[in-house]
């Protein structure tokens, strides 16, 4: 099976070196890629917001399966346009990834489905802001309706800064959710779903914030762990038949079935889960992290999702023991991020059996000098018999990696470890 990857992350870099430890899978091509990915797959340039740039690479690399990573190309339909070229295509269809790319229809589809969530109100007129804030608090959450690259989001007890936020998404002409705050600790569980069939992968927790103690601006995720030792361990079955299932069925009832991945972020609090907020895609950093643990072949999942068969694999396979993500930021993200720092320490791959350095913000200058070149500049994963020992890992192969402004958390997965997590 030839396999082409549209993006351009650390996700995709993850998916890349998952791919590859698949038998079945011959070659992989990514698109646009990284200069890390460039190590493991060909790598080929592409618009991947493009539906006929992305069919015509399809064609011209004999891909047997596509696989959509972010979430922007699957919103705009560039699966529908693959699928109706004849070519297998994990990710869903443009109106089944509404259900990221528009928080006010998720809220709508979890409303029939009766699945928890909060309360919410979106607002599209300033004339409507302060009375529709007055009717939230004392924690105001205030998301962008569309899509923010998980930095749309202010979770504040400072109504200003709310108020703030909200106005300056209508002034750029961007509904704005307002949703009751959730109290619990927050879940990441991806979901392959194939129209009614769900099939979870491990849980794991996402570290939004940019600086430690959960302190400063929200970020596309700094950093992540798998698996969750204060989770109760019938919670991924209750999260699967309370929240994912219904769901699906209800996408299913609408003539809208979805078909990849289905990421749903979610609270656990007392009265059990509750919805943060979905995604159609795999989510980054958590992807890196819960990949690594996968021993059930990639391609062979991916592929049976695309083309209908999900419910006759085999149950998954996982490594035992645990894996950190801990992503390395360029200097002054999540603002405008410095770019073409180079970058040491960081040459690709699997080089030892408890580390892993992903590309993300990267790229060669014309001296093969790695720089780089976004704000989430790579992301470096440790594994281990344990939590403990995946974070050190993981933060022993940060400590050899120089970026001139560079930053990282250094509590990813900690909180866990002290068990200061509790439900």
């Amino acid at each position: 099976m030839r396999v082409l990857v549209i993006g351009s992350g650390a996700r995709e870099h993850a998916l890349v070196l998952a791919l590859r430890r698949d038998p079945a899978v011959s070659a992989v091509v990514a698109a646009p890629g990284n200069a890390g990915i460039a190590q493991h797959a060909q790598v080929r340039p592409v618009d991947a917001g493009s539906a006929e740039a992305v069919v015509a690479l399809a064609r011209e690399a004999a891909a047997d399966l596509v696989v959509i990573g972010p979430e922007v190309p699957l919103v705009l339909g560039v699966a529908d346009a693959v699928r109706a070229a004849g070519i297998a295509c994990f990710g869903p269809s443009a109106a089944a990834a509404r259900i990221e790319g528009s928080k006010a229809f998720a809220k709508d589809v979890m409303a029939a489905a009766e699945v928890r969530t909060a309360h919410s109100e979106v607002v599209d007129s300033p004339a409507e802001l302060d009375a529709a804030l007055d009717r939230f608090g004392p924690t105001w959450v205030v998301k962008d309706d569309g899509l923010a690259a998980g930095k749309g989001v202010v979770v504040t007890a400072d109504r200003l800064a709310a108020r703030d936020h909200a106005a300056e998404l209508l002034e750029q002409g961007h509904p704005v959710l307002l949703e009751s705050f959730l109290d619990g600790p927050e879940v990441s569980l991806f979901c392959l779903v194939d129209g009614e069939t769900v099939v979870p992968l491990l849980p794991a927790q996402d570290h939004k914030r940019v600086g430690d103690g959960d302190t400063g601006s929200n970020t596309g995720g700094m950093g992540a762990y798998t698996p969750l030792p204060w989770l109760p361990e019938d919670m991924v079955r209750q999260i699967v038949d309370e929240v994912v299932t219904p769901v699906a069925a209800e996408l299913v009832r609408r003539g809208n079935p979805f078909s990849g991945l289905l990421y749903a972020g979610l609270a656990i609090g007392a009265a059990g889960p509750a919805v943060v907020e979905f995604n159609c895609r795999f989510g980054d950093p958590e992807t890196q992290a819960v990949l690594s643990l996968l021993e059930s072949p990639l391609g062979e999942l991916l592929y049976a999702t695309a083309t209908g068969s999900l419910a006759d694999v085999p149950a998954l396979r996982w490594r035992s023991g645990a894996a950190v993500t801990v992503v390395l930021a360029a200097e002054n993200y999540p603002g405008r991020p410095r770019t073409g720092d180079v970058i040491t320490g960081a040459s690709d791959g699997a080089t030892d059996d408890a580390s892993t350095v992903l590309h993300a913000g990267t790229a060669l200058r014309e001296d093969n000098a790695l720089v780089s070149a976004g704000g989430r500049v790579l992301s470096v994963v440790g594994t281990g018999a344990d939590l403990a020992a995946a974070r050190g890992a993981a933060y022993d192969r940060l400590a050899g990696i120089k970026l001139t402004g560079g930053h990282y958390r250094t509590d990813i997965g900690l909180a866990a470890v002290e068990g200061r997590i509790e439900l």
